[in-house]
């Protein structure tokens, strides 16, 4: 999986650095200074290293956990996400983050010990709001809102939704009168590397004892073995991306097959964790009937009354990052498609993009309460250039 691993001066006499070090033993070992001086050397290439990437222990000193963009996830008193590691060991060619970093290496920040301090430290300050960043939302907008009396509620936060629409009891409550929630898997997939960092099972003890935040693992991942040697506790959501069997064969590279990602779903399940779904990202020459037959296997495997939210979202990318993607892959159909830009992020455009969107809607709801669904969609898109 890796060519070599590089470690921090800083982290060489952690617990988790001697364990990953001991697991590959094999490989080359190289002492550093700070993880930057491989990471963001000048003219790398993501490409050809994502071929052979090296892994990176490091410290994260600063920045640990910081506001959701926004419209990003759930509309919490406060919206957060933190990286235990940057980039992914998956390689789907719609990812932003083969635009957004010069180099494909995979960093583990080995400091859990510190984010944690660092969450508490969020739990204990008042909420900030949430903050449109420059990366907001690189596939998409996600806006949805958790009230401190009922959970979960939903809220668009557009001109197209008025108020918050209640779920269905049962529909994946997670603990009531939770405040903040906290994403994994922004930068990375949050259980993709679990055999070797250990991320969950030192996590999701710690959020079980405080109820009142949220954890949601975003993953394309089968690794769930930490997970079900747990107690399931109801503020660990473990959301769960698809695309149809098409997109997946010809974009999503070292990704499991989505009938094992539904398998290990359906474990979970059973085993009493709250899971959701994330059908994600929609790109235009998905047809309504692909999408029906995907849905028509998700939900032969799951059962729709116990998920905690489904919901959709179009391909969005911000406008640097795709540019870098596309000098990437200049010879990618993916980005040879017409698009538009609209506030700094690129979309893939469709001819009937709202008919489309509906005509994929309609199959879903043949499975689902419309009122556990919310469709993810750009905040202030007004303008367009």
């Amino acid at each position: 999986m890796f060519s070599a691993i590089y470690f921090e001066s800083a982290v060489r006499d952690h617990p988790r650095t001697h364990a990953i070090l001991r697991r590959y033993r094999d490989l080359p070992q190289i002492e550093c200074e700070r993880y930057g001086e491989i990471f963001n050397r000048k003219s790398q290439n993501f490409r050809l290293q994502k071929e052979n990437p090296a892994l990176i222990l490091a410290r994260k000193h600063g920045g640990k956990v910081l506001p959701a963009p926004g419209g990003y996830g759930f509309d919490a008193a406060g919206s957060h996400y933190f990286s235990h590691m940057l980039n992914c060991i998956y390689d789907c060619r719609y990812c932003f983050l083969q635009g957004m970093y010069r180099s494909a290496h995979c960093v583990l920040f080995v400091n859990y010990e510190d984010f944690a301090a660092a969450i508490e430290q969020t739990l204990s300050d008042p909420p900030l709001p949430k903050e449109d960043i420059h990366r907001n939302s690189c596939h998409s907008a996600r806006s949805r809102r958790i009230s401190s009396s009922t959970l979960p509620t939903r809220s668009c936060d557009s001109a197209q939704d008025d108020g918050v629409v209640h779920l269905p009891t049962g529909a994946g409550e997670v603990a009531s009168g939770a405040g903040q929630v906290f994403y994994s898997g922004y930068d990375c997939d949050s259980l993709a590397f679990e055999p070797v960092s250990g991320f969950a099972e030192y996590f999701v003890p710690w959020f079980a004892a405080r109820s009142r935040a949220i954890l949601e693992l975003r993953t394309k991942s089968t690794q769930i073995g930490g997970l079900l040697k747990q107690e399931p506790i109801p503020n660990c959501i473990i959301a769960m991306s698809f695309t149809t069997h098409a997109a997946a064969a010809r974009w999503e590279h070292g990704v499991p097959a989505i009938d094992k990602r539904l398998a290990a779903l359906r474990r979970l399940q059973e085993a009493g964790w709250p899971v959701a779904l994330r059908f994600e990202p929609l790109l235009p020459d998905m047809k309504p009937d692909a999408c029906g037959e995907l849905f028509e296997q998700v939900f032969h495997r799951l059962d729709p009354r116990r998920l905690h939210s489904v919901s959709s979202g179009l391909f969005r990318m911000p406008a640097d990052y795709f540019r870098n993607a596309l000098k990437l892959y200049p010879d990618e159909a993916l980005f040879a498609r017409e698009t538009r830009t609209r506030n700094g992020v690129v979309a893939l455009q469709h001819p009937n993009e709202e008919a489309w969107l509906r005509q994929i809607e309609t199959a879903l709801f043949r499975h689902i309460d419309p009122t556990n669904y919310y469709r993810c969609a750009d905040e202030n898109t007004d303008s367009e250039n």
